[in-house]
């Protein structure tokens, strides 16, 4: 088409839009539905492959495209309803079309004619609005081919073609019938492509061309969607189809870089919306030739009618406006004189208040312009269109005219951004201002967001994400919801396509825009945009902001009856450690409880799903086998046993695995067996699970779960039990059939204990003990715990008001519950012995959750009476024991062990060394007494026993000791109480004694050889006497028989008690020896005892008495006690020597040394002490002990404590030829030979008459060793110094001064001296020295004197 000055324009790729003449505009809430229906229809396609944008250390799945916002745009600009400031959508042109089977269709046309007259141009219609006020007439003559008559319908194309003219008339022939073409030949539907889906549908006017089809008031209106060059038309529907059967492609922009501001008019019942989108199939029985004639017919349409219209009316429309400005110019030719100079300063809006409401009448030159610029811009004329626009703006804002003044700036920034080559930038401020005056002044927000729509595109094109995100963020607003979700989702992708992706940004504007979406009530999108915006916000520590997303998602998820990802986004709210207030964390969780019932009431016969709530500590877990310890009844004290409420320690139970190694080796014979295994009754993480646990059957498992409640508010757990699987088997050898598998509701084969109520305060960690009784022998899997999660509603009626009768179970309120369960899993430890599992990371089986359930075996219970929790050292009590059997299998092999096998004892093993109870003696002592009469004080009385009577074997182990059970057999039910002595250890402080008791069945079983029961008792003592003794060789007591075959023994007692247990004072109430070879003979006096010799392999008991009462040392308690501690001083590890074959001789000489200066000698105080305890008088007795073993050494009663050395400077040296020296020391040798002397105590002499005394006295010389031994015998006085001879005093030896002698083995030799004496006075004659050697041994040992005890005589005058 020619241009106003002549030049030829070329128009590319225009559009039509048809639509049926109309007289009603649309309603605004009609549009507001199919907005909100266009958005919600549109979805992104299932499986579409997502854009992966990498940003930062992001990588985001994000939509590429985002075709709801896309469907929204293109249906918003068609719905636009016509305005009079603008002309963009008005009709420019009208078609009426008739039937040639009407009997008058040239009259026909007149009708419509004057009928499209009356609706233009009488004041009763204000819509549809018309371009211009001679609208274009188009005649089209519809004749059906298949029924009407050709000739006919040839005849009325000419009449009207004589009519109107050949420009203004057709003749449309297609086909109308059902074809009789076969069926399978399938022709698409011509009009799919230009239908748009979602629009209203009664009718659609459009901009570009708006031709009108008027139809007579028989037939429904006949629609024809025009494409530029490839036209096509539609046939009518029958007559009762009231919708109109096509909704139109819209479209209008005819350039194809923007869907320009064209604008769909629509108006429509509500009801009727959605009819026409049920995919009927348009144009059936249109053949090909049909839709060739169609497209002829719009190109004639457009080419010979549309176009030529248009071009005369810009012609008019500019020589009207040169003449009404009185210019002598072409407004095109002087555009660029007016626009090159400077610009017309626009006045700010705020100086134009108030003049949106000024009108112009329609004739108004300054519309005409805007009519032709708009003309201009439909027919893609932008540069000529950009000046009439500019003129206009300029012209309104000079009349203050502010929403004409925006209309012009608006299409004036689009005719500069299409213009092509681009001569002039694109004035963004033009849409700036215009969107201001839109929103602020004119108050109308589809016009702004109109604006934003177009500006946002064109800024995009242009790379200019930021402005672009700015602008549209600026429109969102309370008005529009939806309007605002699609606008920030849109500003939320500008941010993130920009040159550096604004990845936070992008995710904060996704999250208002899902925001917007849910008020909009747009569920899917706003689930979609929280999803988005949960990629960036994930993982990185802003635990609120994730919260609130999450809980976002579970609500949209839940809407949307998308469960399983509710539950799941419900669930991640719970699990992170929240930073939540406890009312938000309680709403939280009540919101998950609520859409978990939901989900369970779907598939209520489904499995039970996985609870997040409370966290289980796996390891933790603790499995504990048998029944729960009974407490302590009155005197009765049951055996500590092990239960879960002790703590691990590794040291205590790798005391324990030794004791029970100790009696499975003494049981064994001494050797343990190689499939033995420690008992395990408590499994936890510290123990060894490799092996599948064995569990005796009608006893209770126990496992212990470690809960955690992370949250701050408390959480209820009702109907807590176990779930397990059982497979019953017979594990006697014989095969089963087969092996059947159980669920968790066969209580007749395992019980299961129901915990009804069990309360996790908020962040608090709590364990649950849950019982199994297994009733069948067989394979047990615990595989977790199922329970109903709820949690305590408000402040447990605190308020005083309680909650409705019926939902409080127990005392609390349950708001709401679900029941799931959760899985015990735990990992094994991490393998580390090959070098493969070294290499790589890989666990072991932790199998404590699967017990093996064998058959029944019996059990024991042990009870200890009158046991005491303090005592004295060394004090002795009796205490009962009692062992029941509460099985059903009787029990034998009782033995039990300790590591302190001193510390009791249960008597011997005959009736006669036992006491019974205590006799009525002067207390209830727990000693074996006999009433003795008070003339034997002083002389020993004496009985003997020997050790194996108390269990004490030679070789055997002291620590295990076989409880005498009559018969050796418990049976079921019974029980039996054993008396039970204790001593207090000799230490003082607080002893911990442990005791394992081991019995076995009387039938064998197959995989449980033995059962332990522990006990520990903890013992306090306080300290009482500290007993000091001594033996020495005597020079000169006699005993019977005159072989000087004697010593001394000096007993020194100590009080060390400090008086806190309230002890007033100690008795020492008799002394025993106890020996081989030696007894206790007589008492000198309180402090110094005699020994005399005899040899036998049994013990000698001898006692000396210092009350009226004797005890009987030899019996029990008193001589196990002994026998005790006499073993467990034999085991310490005494000083060995090492031999070397060439010194053997003299190794065995030092040997032989050595025995001559040994004694072994026991020596017992027995005590009592009076205390005073809460006014009341006890007496409590005990006992010490004094090993002598070295003669002329002092022994005590326990270890005296070694002072700790002074810190020295270390001292180097190079070690010598570490060979131990074998010289005995001086100390050994002088014991070689014990010397006495025989002389009478006191000599009288008549000095007067004979002035020297003479005094017969006899030496006894006794070797006492087993070797010959060579004597020399001294009697000069040394004179060393003057002071020895003070000493010595004036007396001589008469004689012989020297003698030599050798002494066989044990051989005594008697030498015949004589003393002479002086003067009267006190002599001590002990002075004549022995020297003596081995005979053998030549040169090794010097010989040594023997430094005896002083022996005084006392001289007197007669």
């Amino acid at each position: 088409m020619r241009d106003p000055n002549n030049q030829l324009h070329v128009i590319k790729n225009l559009k039509i839009a048809v639509s049926n003449i109309i007289t009603q505009p649309p309603q605004p809430g009609a549009i507001r539905k199919l907005l909100n229906d266009v958005v919600s229809g549109s979805q992104p396609a299932e499986g579409l492959v997502a854009n992966v944008i990498t940003a930062g250390d992001y990588d985001l799945n994000i939509s590429a495209t985002t075709p709801w916002f896309e469907s929204y745009r293109e249906t918003f600009l068609q719905s636009m309803p016509a305005s009079d400031h603008e002309f963009l959508n008005h009709y420019l042109a009208c078609m009426l079309v008739a039937s040639s089977s009407e009997a008058e269709p040239v009259e026909q046309f007149s009708k419509l004619s004057q009928e499209q007259h009356r609706i233009q141009h009488n004041s009763d219609y204000s819509y549809p609005k018309w371009f211009i006020p001679n609208t274009l007439k188009y005649y089209v003559l519809l004749h059906d081919v298949s029924a009407g008559d050709e000739q006919r319908a040839e005849s009325i194309y000419e009449e009207m073609k004589q009519k109107y003219g050949t420009q203004g008339c057709y003749l449309l022939k297609i086909n109308s019938r059902t074809s009789n073409r076969a069926s399978d030949e399938q022709i698409p539907d011509p009009w799919s492509q230009y239908l748009q889906k979602n629009s209203i549908q009664n009718q659609e006017s459009y901009e570009d061309g708006h031709c009108t089809i008027t139809s007579n008031k028989n037939s429904d209106s006949n629609l024809l969607s025009l494409d530029g060059l490839d036209n096509e038309v539609k046939d009518g529907l029958p007559n009762n189809f009231r919708a109109h059967p096509l909704q139109l492609d819209p479209s209008g922009d005819p350039s194809n870089s923007i869907d320009g501001p064209d604008h769909v008019k629509s108006a429509s019942s509500l009801h009727e919306t959605k009819k026409a989108n049920t995919g009927i199939i348009h144009g059936a029985c249109l053949t090909l030739t049909d839709h060739d004639r169609i497209r002829q017919f719009i190109q004639e349409f457009t080419f010979r009618g549309l176009l030529p219209h248009i071009e005369k009316t810009i012609r008019q429309l500019n020589d009207q406006l040169i003449s009404r400005k009185g210019l002598s110019r072409s407004l095109f030719s002087a555009t660029k004189k007016w626009f090159s100079g400077s610009k017309v300063p626009e006045k700010s809006i705020n100086e134009l208040k108030n003049t949106s409401g000024l009108l112009y009448p329609p004739e108004a030159p300054e519309l005409q312009i805007r009519k032709m610029a708009d003309l201009c811009f439909l027919v893609q004329h932008y540069d000529l269109a950009y000046s009439c626009y500019h003129t206009a703006k300029k012209d309104f804002l000079n009349d203050q005219a502010m929403l004409y003044a925006a209309g012009a700036l608006e299409m004036a920034a689009v005719s500069a951004f299409l213009q092509p080559g681009a001569p002039r930038p694109y004035p963004a401020h033009y849409m700036d201002t215009a969107i201001q005056t839109y929103r602020d002044i004119c108050k109308n927000m589809v016009l702004a967001e109109r604006c934003v729509l177009l500006s946002a595109e064109i800024l995009k094109s242009q790379g200019k994400y930021s402005e672009a995100a700015a602008l549209l963020i600026r429109l969102t607003s309370e008005d529009s919801d939806l309007r605002s979700a699609l606008l920030l989702e849109q500003a939320a992708h500008c941010f993130i396509n920009m040159k550096s992706p604004m990845v936070r940004k992008y995710a904060f504007h996704m999250i208002l825009a899902g925001h917007r979406f849910s008020k909009a009530g747009q569920k899917k999108h706003a689930l979609r945009c929280y999803c988005q915006a949960m990629q960036v916000y994930k993982g990185k520590g802003w635990s609120l902001a994730e919260d609130h997303i999450n809980f976002t998602i579970g609500r949209q998820s839940y809407t949307l009856r998308q469960l399983d990802n509710a539950v799941s986004a419900f669930r991640h709210i719970l699990i992170n450690e929240s930073k939540q207030s406890a009312a938000q964390q309680g709403a939280f969780l009540r919101e998950y409880l609520y859409v978990y019932k939901n989900v369970s009431q779907l598939s209520p016969d489904g499995p039970l799903p996985q609870l997040p709530l409370p966290y289980i500590n796996s390891s933790a877990t603790r499995v504990f086998f048998g029944h729960d310890r009974r407490p302590a009844d009155g005197e009765k004290q049951a055996a500590t046993h092990i239960s879960l409420d002790q703590e691990y320690d590794s040291e205590s139970s790798q005391q324990w695995r030794e004791l029970e190694e100790q009696v499975v080796a003494v049981v064994n014979k001494g050797v343990i067996p190689s499939n033995f295994h420690p008992t395990q009754y408590c499994l936890n993480s510290y123990s060894d699970n490799s092996r599948f646990p064995l569990a005796v059957v009608e006893e209770p498992i126990t496992v212990e779960v470690a809960f955690r409640n992370p949250l701050k508010v408390p959480l209820l757990l009702t109907d807590l039990s176990l779930l397990w699987k059982f497979q019953p088997k017979d594990f006697s050898g014989k095969d089963n059939e087969e092996v059947k598998e159980l669920v968790t509701d066969e209580p007749e084969k395992i019980g299961t204990e129901v915990i009804s109520e069990f309360v996790i305060n908020s962040e608090e960690s709590k364990v649950a003990r849950l019982k199994l009784f297994p009733h069948h022998i067989g394979e047990l899997h615990i595989l977790g715990v199922v329970y109903n999660l709820g949690t305590i509603q408000g402040s447990m009626a605190v308020d005083g008001i309680g909650a409705l009768p019926g939902c409080h179970t127990g005392k609390h309120f349950l708001s709401m519950s679900v029941r799931g369960r959760q899985d015990l899993e735990i990992q094994g430890p991490r393998l580390n012995n090959t070098k493969e599992e070294k290499t790589s990371i890989k666990y072991g089986p932790d199998r404590r959750l699967d017990p093996i359930i064998t058959e029944e075996m019996p059990l024991l219970e042990v009870f200890f009476i009158h046991f005491p929790t303090g005592l004295l050292c060394g004090e002795i009590r009796k205490a009962y024991v009692e062992f029941v059997n509460v099985s059903k299998c009787p029990l034998t092999g009782l033995k039990v062990v300790s590591k302190r096998p001193e510390f009791f004892t249960f008597g011997g093993n005959t009736a006669v060394l036992t006491p019974l109870s205590p006799s009525a003696s002067e207390n209830c002592s727990a000693y074996k007494t006999v009433v003795t009469d008070s003339t034997s004080v002083c002389t020993a009385l004496i009985s003997s026993a020997s050790s194996v009577d108390f269990g004490i074997g030679i070789g055997s182990q002291p620590e295990v000791i076989p409880v005498p059970l009559p018969d050796t057999v418990l049976l079921p039910g019974a029980s039996v109480q054993l008396p039970m002595w204790l001593r207090g250890p000799d230490e003082e402080g607080v002893h911990e004694i442990n005791f394992l008791f081991y019995y076995e069945s009387v039938k064998k079983q197959p995989k449980i050889r033995h059962r332990i029961l522990r006990h520990t008792a903890v013992i306090c003592t306080s300290r009482s006497l500290n007993v000091r003794a001594t033996v020495c060789r005597s020079n000169s007591l006699e005993d019977e028989e005159g072989r000087g075959g004697n010593m001394l023994v000096f007993v020194d007692v100590e009080n060390t008690n400090t008086s806190e247990a309230g002890v007033k004072e100690f008795h020492i109430v008799q002394v025993s020896s106890s020996s081989k070879h030696w007894k206790l003979q007589k008492s000198v006096n309180l402090s110094e005892n005699k020994v005399a010799t005899q040899s036998s392999e049994k013990y000698t008991f001898a006692d000396i008495i210092f009350g009226n009462e004797q005890i009987v040392s030899s019996a029990s308690p008193c001589a196990d006690f002994f026998y005790r501690s006499l073993s467990s001083e034999l085991k310490k590890p005494q000083a060995q020597l090492s031999l070397h074959t060439e010194k053997q001789s003299v190794e065995d000489a030092v040997r032989l040394i050595q025995k001559c200066n040994e004694v072994d000698l026991n020596i017992v105080v027995l005590w009592k002490a009076y205390v005073v305890e809460d006014s009341k008088q006890l007496i409590l007795e005990g006992q010490h002990h004094v090993i002598l073993r070295t003669i002329g050494k002092e022994a005590f009663s326990y270890p005296q404590k070694q002072e700790p050395p002074e810190m020295e400077l270390l001292k180097f040296f190079r070690p010598e030829n570490t060979t131990v020296s074998s010289r005995p020391s001086v100390e050994q040798l002088s014991n070689l030979i014990k010397t006495s002397l025989h002389y009478p105590e006191s000599f009288n002499h008549p000095f007067h008459q004979k002035s020297l005394c003479l005094v017969p006295v006899t030496l006894l010389l006794s070797n006492c060793s087993k070797a010959d031994v060579d004597v020399i015998v001294d009697l000069r006085h040394k004179t060393t110094s003057p002071e020895a001879l003070e000493i010595h005093g004036s007396f001589t030896w008469l004689g012989q001064t020297q003698y030599k002698l050798q002494l066989k083995s044990q051989e005594i030799h008697s030498l015949q001296l004589k003393a002479c004496f002086v003067h009267t006075g006190v002599y001590n004659l002990g002075t004549p020295r022995v020297f003596a050697k081995l005979s053998d041994q030549v040169t090794v040992f010097e010989t040594s004197q023997q430094n005896s005890m002083p022996a005084l005589i006392i001289i007197t005058n007669v």
